[in-house]
């Protein structure tokens, strides 16, 4: 039985998403979105499962202070890729598709060279980084990240491809593709965690090998198989006019990712101090919470999508109430699921440990945690909106508001009072103040995109 929407081409999809019903076009687009969001939650769930239940509390303390330090580098591909969405979305909201397939192929290109560059990088911050942290965590932090390291051009290639598929309005693709990421992750955590105990190694291992899987495939998918989507592989030439557009439109948004998680860094340092039992709480709370975010979020490209397209075709105002609608979606959501979570959280925290103190302190947090997913889906939805006008600065301006000044200096100034609860308040307060800040920026801000209108493709390049 063929699915009429998932079987559309990409100019039909482009039609959807200039003249369609906005909720509707909306809800179609981001239902993969949001499976896509849930299953990505679910990795570092499934992994907080297995690396609690089996490699233990230190082992699973190093992860929780590593990941935001990942992300660090891995943000620089997201940023990348929200340029390439918007500028793809824009090029196909023209009509100009070959055009948009061109700066596909050399956003491909250019995040697998970041990933390589990334290497090194990695290799020699894991030194200083792991000599500040408690001893009973420092060996293991600095073998994930000299061991992750090497995974950095895959995590990058994936981070663009989901850009690549959003832009033309196909976020099934990167639903189909995480999913198969989560079921291999699963597989390669019960053989390096349970079946061979490897502990750290072994979750690298599982990570590093479903990241090369996954993007064998995925490479085959856009370069190889024949279909109206296949991209030309540019061999090693960037075109250096639209590498220089990508990386000028995606600066703010790269550097905006990684303050971010600069900012997460800088928040479990404070945790860090509590202990490793605190930290392991606090990485039980964030796993759980992770579906939430993830969710809330996943609107967010959705609405870039949008914004993107409909602004390329001169639509504004059908820009602008694609915005307000992902809005309502994402916060609707928000409320859903922390009627779920709520009454759940004495369960759900148990699947993780048995150890008391652990628990206390997953269950305390979590409690104040949740409710922060509200602004944060709301924001992330506005900053969907900015990026898909071209405007990334904005996206970069609100999470240094975000994480540096309402977070972590409201925790710097609470923690004499709070102690550790104050990073999780600090959250709740951070996540719905900067969402009033960016409503009202979008309520005084003119709808223009700032994007380069690069002209058409020639004949000759498309044939």
């Amino acid at each position: 039985m063929k699915i009429p929407f998932l079987n559309t081409s990409a100019s039909e999809r482009r039609d959807m998403i200039l003249c369609g019903g906005i909720s509707k076009t909306l809800m179609l687009l981001a239902v993969p979105s949001l499976m896509m969001g849930l299953v990505q939650s679910m990795m570092p769930l499934s992994d907080g499962l297995f690396i609690n239940n089996i490699a233990g509390p230190y082992v699973a303390s190093a992860v929780t202070y590593c990941v935001p330090i990942l992300n660090m580098v891995v943000a620089l591909s997201q940023g990348l890729g929200s340029a390439g969405m918007a500028v793809i979305g824009q090029a196909n909201g023209r009509g100009d598709l070959a055009q948009g397939k061109k700066i596909s192929s050399q956003l491909i290109l250019l995040a697998f060279l970041l990933g390589i560059v990334s290497i090194p990088v990695m290799i020699l911050l894991a030194f200083p980084i792991s000599a500040i942290v408690t001893k009973e965590i420092s060996d293991i932090v600095w073998l994930y990240l000299v061991l992750n390291a090497f995974a950095m051009p895959f995590y990058f290639m994936e981070a663009v491809y989901n850009a690549v598929k959003n832009a033309a309005g196909q976020p099934e693709a990167t639903f189909v593709r995480m999913l198969l990421l989560l079921l291999l992750k699963i597989l390669f955590n019960f053989l390096f965690i349970y079946l061979f105990p490897l502990g750290i190694v072994g979750c690298v291992l599982s990570s590093v090998l479903s990241n090369v899987i996954v993007c064998v495939m995925m490479f085959y998918e856009l370069f190889v198989r024949e279909s109206e989507e296949k991209l030309e592989w540019p061999g090693i030439h960037l075109d250096h006019a639209i590498a220089m557009d990508l990386l000028r439109i995606g600066l703010p948004t790269m550097l905006s990712s990684v303050m971010m998680n600069l900012g997460f860094y800088l928040i479990n340092n404070e945790v860090q101090k509590y202990g490793a039992i605190v930290l392991n709480g606090q990485g039980i709370a964030s796993n759980i919470t992770s579906i939430c975010f993830a969710m809330t979020g996943a609107f967010g490209p959705t609405v870039t999508t949008m914004v993107s397209m409909n602004m390329g075709a001169g639509k504004k105002d059908r820009a602008r109430r694609s915005m307000w609608v992902g809005c309502a979606f994402s916060a609707l959501t928000a409320a859903v699921l922390i009627a779920m979570i709520v009454p759940l959280v004495g369960p759900l925290t148990s699947l993780f440990t048995r150890n008391q103190e652990v628990l206390d302190m997953a269950r305390t947090s979590l409690y104040i945690y949740i409710y922060s997913v509200i602004g944060f889906g709301v924001c992330m939805v506005q900053q969907g909106a900015f990026i898909g006008l071209g405007r990334t600065r904005i996206p970069l301006v609100i999470s240094i508001l975000r994480i540096w000044l309402l977070r972590y200096l409201f925790i710097l100034a609470t923690e004499k009072y709070l102690g550790v609860l104050s990073v999780f308040w600090g959250n709740l307060f951070s996540n719905l103040t900067a969402a009033l800040i960016i409503t009202l920026m979008v309520l005084r801000m003119p709808w223009e995109s700032v994007l380069p209108n690069r002209p058409p493709v020639p004949q000759e390049e498309r044939e």
